[in-house]
């Protein structure tokens, strides 16, 4: 260092401090990290990034009996959850639902038969933006909500490639919401996993696109004034081809969803409910807990009726007004065939499913809310360089830079 300068004091909790680490430069010291292997008192070794008590031996997160069907065998010694693993420390707080997340994604993704190289996680900024660095694959971590503008590039360019697209309700629906707009109604190939925690979480707890009215947050001290924004129905009105919903605390109920839209052609948007339990605990509560969970939500298969409640409760759409009204089918007033039959493929349906969201004496869907197959973005461009191509249009790319449309100006 030149003579006269030095490094500038730092807060007290950054000093030196006793018994740290020889190493460390003097009046530093490494952050603290979250419970993991770095911090074991045990001295026990674990899979990097793996919080411990977070489950299975430090496999990932603790899931319900029978979620496994991780690792290869003698007999089938193809890709396993491990093949997608990074040497990288999980640095997401204790407890967060994106470790399920991950640990899903990671256990899905040796099933559905994709080569791994072939295999690109996009992402944006913010908690969900790590998501590419803890998954051996192909990864690009892009600038604030452009996650779907970098994917467009890539899926046009490597069609091949299978493209995911993970974001957070703040990245996808802020500064980024023109961007998720457009990469929906253009039906680019792809999967689009929002992590909707209805905060903005890595900067520490403001308010986000998708808070509540009334939420009391840094930035809103008196409580947020916005009216949120609904993401299935802002999804559907952006003419998305395939839009679900789903969430952390249903390990099973994400990892069909995550499966159904890989398997479809087009954009296909999966809302995830996910706990931020350190700024925003509890915001999806009613949709968890065991007392409330069954009058609030409503489970969807196609060709099944709307019921919920344990079966007690239906959802009838009134064939003239088409307000949905919750009916009783317990009293004999009503019975099953007066519900509503779920069929993905129905435009006003959807639509009214989505718009339940702003009533709370109905319940809120979760499956998919609606899927049409329909040509993709990068097949119509492909088909278009292909046309060309065969007519005898295609041109040097320094011809079609210089002309036709070019002029010189004279000084």
């Amino acid at each position: 260092m030149p003579d006269g300068t030095r490094k500038p004091d730092l807060p007290p909790s950054l000093s030196d401090e006793e018994g740290s680490d020889a190493a460390d430069e003097p009046g530093t010291r490494k952050p603290d990290l979250p419970p993991g292997p770095a911090n074991r008192e045990d001295g026990a070794e674990t899979d990097a990034g793996t919080p411990v008590g977070s489950g299975d031996d430090g496999d990932g997160p603790t899931l319900p009996p029978g979620m496994g069907g991780d690792g290869a065998t003698a007999e089938d010694p193809g890709l396993s959850r491990t093949d997608f693993q990074t040497d990288q420390e999980v640095r997401w707080c204790p407890g967060c639902g994106d470790y399920v997340v991950l640990a899903q994604v990671q256990r899905l993704l040796p099933e559905l038969d994709v080569d791994k190289e072939n295999v690109v996680f996009v992402s944006g900024i913010g908690c969900a933006g790590r998501f590419p660095y803890y998954m051996n694959t192909y990864g690009v971590h892009s600038i604030h909500g452009r996650a779907p503008a970098f994917a467009t590039g890539l899926k046009t360019a490597r069609p091949e490639l299978d493209v995911w697209i993970v974001t957070g309700d703040g990245d996808a629906l802020s500064i980024g919401g023109n961007h998720f707009i457009h990469v929906l109604r253009r039906n680019l190939d792809t999967q689009i996993l929002l992590f909707n925690n209805e905060i903005y979480g890595l900067t520490k707890g403001q308010y986000s696109p998708t808070s509540e009215q009334g939420t009391v947050t840094k930035s809103t001290p008196q409580g947020s004034v916005d009216r949120p924004v609904n993401p299935v129905g802002l999804a559907l009105g952006a003419d998305a081809s395939f839009v679900a919903r789903t969430m952390d605390q249903e390990p099973t109920h994400l990892t069909e969803m995550m499966r159904a839209a890989h398997g479809h052609d087009g954009t296909a948007f999966v809302e995830i409910y996910q706990n931020c339990h350190v700024f925003n605990d509890g915001a999806f509560a009613e949709f968890t807990d065991k007392d409330t969970r069954p009058l609030r939500t409503l489970t969807l298969e196609d060709g099944e009726p709307l019921v919920f409640d344990q079966g007690r409760k239906g959802l009838r759409i009134d064939p003239v007004s088409l307000s949905p009204e919750v009916i009783s089918l317990e009293d004999g007033a009503y019975g099953v065939g007066d519900c509503h039959v779920h069929d993905t493929g129905n435009p006003q349906l959807a639509r009214i499913l989505g718009e339940l969201f702003w009533d709370p004496s109905l319940p809120r869907p979760f499956g998919v809310i609606y899927q049409e197959d329909r040509p993709t973005y990068e097949a119509q461009v492909q088909a278009q360089i292909d046309e060309a191509t065969a007519n005898g249009d295609a041109e040097d790319l320094g011809d079609l830079l210089r002309g036709p449309d070019t002029w010189t100006v004279d000084g």
